[in-house]
């Protein structure tokens, strides 16, 4: 089975190159969102916005949202939507990682190679979960009342967690087995 990965537009000779790029913008959005989200670690809320991503009932989101007072919830609002550029190149770094890792391992690991092809389809589903994530949970920070809005924001919260966590996985995994690899070959 050959599977196509989603990154197939982008030139393999540019690969390297986006993906550099893509990484170093993840990781000053990521720094950005930590700042943002300092004023959002309260009692309530000690994963800040994480915790409220995962609240999933309006009296625990209501709670969150009371906790942040006035300023927090215009720092949570910023966050949310930063997170709409975050949620575009954190999946566009960690799956054009695992296609770049995934080609190196396509002659030896067949089984691995297609996991990261898997995980890169994985991010972009992430990504769309994120963002439906997100509006879910703009629209209690804007004072929606109905309990749907911070279920449907852990449905998708949950996720979106395993697959970026398995994404991050597989990358530093290897980071660790390609090395390897290439030393057993000189050998």
């Amino acid at each position: 089975m050959n599977l196509r990965h989603p990154f197939r537009w982008i030139l393999p000779s540019a690969q390297t190159r986006a993906f550099i790029v893509l990484l170093a913008v993840t990781l000053i959005v990521m720094i950005s969102l930590q700042v943002l989200g300092g004023p959002l670690q309260t009692h309530e809320a000690p994963l800040g916005i994480v915790s409220f991503e995962l609240a999933g009932s309006i009296s625990g989101a209501q709670s969150i949202v009371e906790s942040w007072g006035a300023s927090g919830r215009v720092y949570a609002g910023v966050n949310l939507g930063l997170d709409y550029l975050f949620l575009v190149v954190y999946a566009g770094s960690i799956g054009l990682g695992c296609v770049l890792l995934a080609q190196g391992l396509s002659r030896r690991m067949r089984f691995l190679s297609l996991a990261g092809v898997v995980l890169a389809w994985a991010m972009i589903a992430a990504a769309l979960l994120d963002a439906v994530e997100n509006y879910a949970l703009i629209q209690v920070l804007l004072g929606a009342h109905s309990g749907t809005w911070p279920a449907l924001a852990r449905w998708c919260a949950t996720p979106k967690f395993l697959m970026v966590g398995a994404g991050l996985l597989y990358l530093v995994a290897g980071a660790i087995v390609v090395p390897v690899l290439r030393r057993s070959r000189r050998e």
